[in-house]
């Protein structure tokens, strides 16, 4: 299981064999079924989640009881309410499973104690919110300037396989367009 996690941070930064060894100590590992939920809102956030096997969708319901899918988390991505975790305030999202997962979680108070014991970590976590923040720019102007083939291709692009995985109606949430709509899409493309 700290296979996919020690491969995901080799990835990123070239940390030694102890600060491999004091990351994954304070990791703990958890399951979640396929329906439960993570996170609700009103929920003080004490952990952020890497995905070693399984899909959760991350997402809000506006004052009107619209949902807004923000994020899918498939294997090798983090999930989390971001800014309820690091600011310590209480979270807006849902983060439900979509498959039943295995996840590994990271508390606030140990991923402090990491930064000052292998503060090459620190590297890694400014890496993934840098690309985070890119990709969420990426997504909004992808939304302001592509069609809904165009944003679906991408779509497919970062999150690979997961068409299979996933209802129709859920990436359609993700992209902002009708079930209908992408429906039709994905027909163009396959025909």
């Amino acid at each position: 299981m700290y296979q996919s996690i020690t491969n995901h941070i080799n990835n990123h930064i070239t940390p030694t064999a102890l600060d491999i060894q004091l990351f994954n100590n304070v990791l703990n590992e958890i399951s979640v079924e396929k329906g439960q939920f993570l996170l609700k809102p009103g929920t003080h956030v004490k952990h952020e989640y890497f995905v070693i096997k399984g899909c959760l969708k991350a997402y809000y319901i506006d004052d009107k009881g619209n949902k807004h899918i923000i994020q899918f988390a498939v294997e090798n991505w983090w999930v989390g309410d971001f800014d309820a975790f690091h600011n310590q305030i209480p979270s807006i999202l849902y983060i439900e499973a979509i498959e039943d997962s295995n996840l590994l979680s990271i508390s606030y108070n140990n991923l402090q104690k990491i930064y000052d014991e292998a503060p090459i970590f620190e590297r890694y976590f400014r890496i993934l919110t840098t690309q985070a923040f890119i990709a969420q720019r990426k997504r909004i102007l992808s939304t302001l300037e592509k069609n809904t083939q165009e944003r679906y291709i991408e779509f497919c692009t970062s999150y690979s396989n997961i068409e299979n995985r996933v209802p129709n109606y859920d990436i359609a949430n993700y992209l902002g367009v009708s079930p209908e709509n992408l429906s039709r899409v994905r027909k163009q493309i396959k025909g």
